[in-house]
């Protein structure tokens, strides 16, 4: 067994111990035996280790079953959401229902428009788990504008701090129709409560977002993470430049090239090779990844999870019988000499469109074996960073440095790309979108693409089981979570109708 892994199991257990039946982390007047927060901080300024347990457990949430309150195969941490977000963009079809995970509450879009289904509740309770275990942290650390002197202690902060922004930009993407600063949309916890509290404005949300990275950026400075999962300076920034360009201010667009660069040089990451997206996105050390982590099987995940659901390598739902392919007009839509084309089953029948070569385990044998998931999860590539790149660049008139960017990817998944050079306006961001559809398929980026550039999805193909043939507008009430029942019956300043 790895040494980190023992570690994270440790502070893994710790964490829950604190978290208990309910969501309470810390007791600030405890009667029993465990620590509070001003005893934790005093520990942790003599040995940061502590505090460090505290942050490796946040990133543990990330992937652990059962955060989003339930007991749901389809409850297993933040790749549940963007499992959840791909349905809702219409790029991953559900072509086979056997067992009903999605069918109804998701790829039916009937959770997005009642606030009892319990969808709804895992993505908020998830999300505000994350917060408050990041808010652990940093409250034990001396709060948002705490300044240690250990170089450890400043990591962990910085660390906190961005995967509390983190969450808080996911749940803007998730619980508001389209972005409108003054809207109010969500609840803002900067320190660990039990005492629920009224909505904050977009315009707020994004303004302690925004805070929380620029401190996390300058915290993480000189920080060397130890494996891709902890969150570091590059990734930071990564956050940041995705949080700038989903306000859709274009004079700000500048600033998210700034960052997209600088996560660029400061990674020195490479695209992923032709062969490296038809080579299983099981691995967190392919170059081409930024951020994610190494599963194992001392981790014990197993058919909950999102292997668990994508995979008909492993043992899971996409062998037994809910199969999970691209949308037939994408695939569709993808050159025949486009490397991306064969991560993707062309046969027909069961596996038809499945991405049987883009994400496998590497036992390569349907149904795969019954254990523990030893895949990797993926969160961020810095292939993300050259197309939003191109993106932003496009949005400010600059037609051929968009160009350019969106060529450090596309020319490693094509044998030609002149025909970009007649792309301008519009249509490179049309060209752009479309990109980052084939590109990122089925690692969740697409919803966020949809939302950041107001579009809407594709038009269904004929192999989903609902609304073929149809497309939603970003700002469709379809493709927003609603805030849950249980929020609005335990929170007193939140109700239906603000």
């Amino acid at each position: 067994m790895k040494k980190n892994v023992i570690k994270l199991m440790m502070v893994s257990g710790l964490l829950l111990t604190f978290l208990g039946c309910s969501d309470d982390f810390v007791n600030e007047n405890p009667e029993s035996g465990f620590q509070n927060i001003n005893q934790l901080g005093e520990a942790a300024s003599n040995n940061p280790d502590i505090v460090t347990g505290f942050i490796e457990g946040v990133y543990s949430t990330m992937y652990t079953t059962g955060t989003g309150g339930t007991g749901g195969h389809d409850d297993f941490g933040h790749k549940a959401y963007d499992l959840f977000a791909d349905f809702l963009s219409s790029d991953v079809a559900l072509s086979v229902s056997t067992y009903g995970w999605y069918r109804a509450s998701i790829t039916e879009m009937q959770c997005t428009e009642d606030f009892t289904f319990l969808d709804n509740y895992q993505v908020w309770r998830h999300y505000y788990r994350m917060i408050r275990a990041a808010n652990t942290v940093i409250e034990t650390l001396g709060g948002d504008e705490a300044d240690p002197e250990n170089l450890d202690n400043r990591a962990t902060l910085g660390q906190a701090l961005a995967m509390r922004a983190h969450s808080y930009w996911y749940l803007t993407q998730y619980m508001q129709n389209d972005y409108n600063p003054s809207q109010e949309i969500l609840p803002i916890y900067r320190t660990v409560t039990n005492v629920g509290v009224g909505k904050s404005t977009a315009a707020e949300v994004f303004a302690l977002i925004e805070s929380d990275l620029n401190r996390a950026i300058v915290l993480l400075d000189v920080y060397n993470r130890p494996t891709k999962t902890q969150v570091n300076k590059e990734v930071a920034q990564a956050m940041l430049a995705y949080a700038i360009a989903s306000q859709r201010d274009v004079s700000r667009m500048g600033e998210v090239v700034a960052l997209c660069d600088a996560v660029i040089s400061g990674t020195g990451a490479t695209v992923m090779t032709a062969a490296e997206v038809t080579g299983g996105f099981n691995n967190v050390a392919t170059p081409g990844w930024i951020w994610g982590v190494d599963l194992n099987g001392d981790i014990g995940l197993r058919l909950v999870s999102w292997w668990g659901q994508m995979d008909a390598f492993s043992y899971s739902y996409a062998w037994a019988g809910d199969a999970k392919a691209i949308d037939q007009n994408l695939y569709d839509a993808i050159p025949a000499d486009d490397a991306r084309k064969a991560q993707f089953f062309p046969g027909s029948g069961y596996y038809n469109l499945m991405p049987l070569d883009k994400f496998y385990d590497a036992s390569r044998i349907i149904g795969g074996p019954s254990g523990s998931v030893v895949a990797d999860y993926v969160y961020m590539r810095i292939a993300e960073m050259h197309i939003l790149k191109a993106e932003a660049l496009a949005k400010m008139g600059q037609d051929g440095p968009a160009r350019t960017a969106l060529r450090e990817v596309l020319d490693q998944r094509l044998p030609d790309t002149s025909y970009l050079n007649g792309l301008s306006g519009a249509a490179l961001l049309a060209e752009i979108h479309l990109q980052t559809r084939i590109e990122f398929w089925g690692e969740g980026k697409t919803y966020l693409s949809i939302k950041r550039n107001q579009t809407s999805t594709g038009v269904r193909g004929s192999n989903h089981l609902s609304f073929v043939g149809e497309s939603f507008m970003h700002n469709d009430e379809r493709l927003t979570f609603e805030i849950p029942e249980l929020e609005i019956q335990s929170n007193v300043f939140i109700n239906e109708q603000n």
